[in-house]
C-alpha cells in the first residue's frame, strides 16, 4: 500500500536509523511493563501509523492516519495522579469517488484525564476514570465532527508475571457544534491482552470497538501485534508492529486488512 510521504516520514526514519541497544534488562523489564498500563506514571510519546482500505460504493480509497498521542502523568499527592492522553490525528484520504472526500489535514482531537490511585488495589487491580473531551480540530470539514463533545472515561487493568490484561471505555456526546452536522453519541470499547517475554519482546492483541447510537452502527477491529524494547543513543524506545483486521465496519467503510505501525518515546522520570 502507498503511503504518504508526510504521514510515514517518522516510521521511515526509525527503520531507517534503527541500530538498536538493548536496555538493561532490570530496567526493561519494569519499562516494558509500564508501557502495557495505559496509566502508568510514565511519560511516553506513541507516534501511532494506521493504513486502512475501503469497500463497497468507496471500493480501493485509502486512509492514511498518523496519530500523536503524548501522555503526561502529574502527581496530585501521595496517593492520586492524574494521566493526561491526548490525540491528535494527521489524516490523508486519497481514491475515493466522491472528490471533496479526498483531503488530507489535522483530524479532530480528543483529550482524556484518569484520576488514578497510585497504588493497585488489595486484590492488584489498577483503575483510573475521569472524563473525555471531543475538541473540533479539524482542518477540513470531512476530517471532522465539527462537534465539541464530552463524556466519561475509565480503565481498568490487572499485571500478573509477564501478562497484562484489561479494558478502556468511553463514551462522547455533543455538547455543541455546527447545527447542519449529525451530533455525537458514541461509546468507545478497547479490551486488550499482552504478554512481555523476558527479552521485552512483547505480544498483544487488541479490539477497538465504537458503537455509533445515532446510526446504530457497530465499527470493529482487531490488532494483533509485536513489540521490542530498545535505545535509539540515549532515547528509550519501543517499535511495534500490526495486522488490523476489520470485523465490523459501516457500508461503504474499511474493510479487510490493514496496517498498523507504531513507535513510542519514553521518557522514565
Amino acid at each position: 500500500m502507498r503511503c504518504n510521504r508526510s504521514l510515514c516520514l517518522p516510521v521511515s526514519l526509525a527503520a531507517a536509523l534503527m541500530l538498536p541497544t538493548w536496555v538493561q534488562a532490570d530496567e526493561a523489564a519494569d519499562l516494558a511493563k509500564q508501557l502495557a498500563n495505559p496509566i502508568a506514571s510514565l511519560i511516553s510519546v506513541p507516534l501511532q501509523y494506521n493504513t486502512d482500505t475501503y469497500g463497497g460504493f468507496n471500493d480501493g480509497a485509502t486512509s492514511d492516519r498518523l496519530v500523536i498521542q503524548p501522555v503526561i502523568p502529574f502527581a496530585l499527592n501521595e496517593d492520586w495522579n492524574l494521566i493526561t492522553r491526548t490525540i491528535v490525528p494527521l489524516v490523508e484520504q486519497r481514491g475515493f469517488p466522491v472528490e471533496a472526500l479526498n483531503e488530507s489535514g489535522l483530524g479532530d482531537s480528543t483529550l482524556s484525564l484518569f484520576f488514578s490511585p497510585k497504588a493497585p488495589t488489595a486484590s492488584g487491580w489498577i483503575w483510573g476514570a475521569g472524563p473525555v473531551m471531543l475538541l473540533p480540530t479539524a482542518t477540513e470539514e470531512v476530517l471532522g465532527t465539527e462537534q465539541w463533545g464530552l463524556g466519561p472515561t475509565g480503565v481498568v487493568l490487572k499485571q500478573t508475571g509477564p501478562w497484562t490484561f484489561g479494558l478502556l471505555a468511553n463514551h462522547l456526546w455533543s455538547l455543541a457544534g455546527a447545527d447542519d452536522r449529525d451530533a455525537v453519541n458514541a461509546t468507545y470499547l478497547q479490551p486488550f491482552l499482552s504478554y512481555t517475554t523476558h527479552t521485552q519482546t512483547t505480544l498483544g492483541l487488541v479490539s477497538e470497538s465504537t458503537y455509533d447510537w445515532e446510526r446504530d452502527q457497530w465499527s470493529v477491529s482487531v490488532i494483533p501485534q509485536v513489540g521490542q524494547l530498545f535505545k535509539l543513543g540515549p532515547q528509550i524506545l519501543q517499535l511495534a508492529v500490526g495486522a488490523k483486521y476489520w470485523a465490523e465496519a459501516p457500508e461503504n467503510g474499511p474493510e479487510g486488512w490493514g496496517l498498523r505501525v507504531q513507535l513510542t518515546l519514553l521518557f522514565p522520570q
